[in-house]
């Protein structure tokens, strides 16, 4: 590799990096707030994703969208990991009320809460793969209309319908 192949090779690294970065930190903005006690930091989230896609089989990305797409799962998978570690250990205790609010999904001290919500996920999945997967894109990835509909391969006004079905489904999964 040449030196300019170098340079650029690290300034894609870094415009991935930032972009991952910016992403997590949406995913965990109330996390370490006033009365949260926030122990996984946007930097942490971004590492673990990024060995958990190097260490996967697929590690040649098409494209931007591709790779996103990736990084939303992991870092879904990080994050429904961490909440079923910490609810084994806080069984029992008050009933939480569980929104599709993307605080929500985030909330390090509200394990239960993802858990509900990782549960209807999976119960969606089963009926309706596309819906569950547009679920994660928006919620995990932080993918726009244009980005979920390339990454699925249909319009972004279907995306915006397939929105409207997911939350709906969704919601009623999560009703009391």
């Amino acid at each position: 590799m040449s030196g300019d192949d170098d340079a650029r090779a690290a300034e894609i690294n870094q415009t991935v990096y930032d972009e991952l970065r910016a992403i997590a930190h949406r995913r965990l903005r109330n996390v370490g707030g006033p009365g949260g006690n926030g122990t996984l930091n946007t930097t942490s989230l971004v590492h673990e994703a990024f060995l958990k896609l190097s260490a996967g089989p697929d590690s040649e990305w098409r494209d931007r969208t591709h790779f996103l797409s990736a990084a939303a799962v992991a870092m879904r998978h990080i994050l429904v990991d961490r909440a079923r570690a910490r609810a084994s250990t806080k069984r029992g205790g008050d009933v939480t009320r569980v929104t599709l609010d993307h605080d929500a999904l985030a909330a390090d001290d509200e394990p239960a809460a993802l858990l509900e919500i990782e549960d209807a996920l999976d119960k969606l999945g089963a009926i309706a793969p596309r819906l569950a997967r547009l679920v994660v894109l928006r919620f995990y990835g932080g993918l726009t209309d244009m980005e979920i509909a390339e990454a699925l391969e249909v319009t972004p006004r279907t995306v915006q319908r397939d929105w409207l079905k997911a939350r709906m489904l969704l919601q009623r999964a999560l009703a009391p």
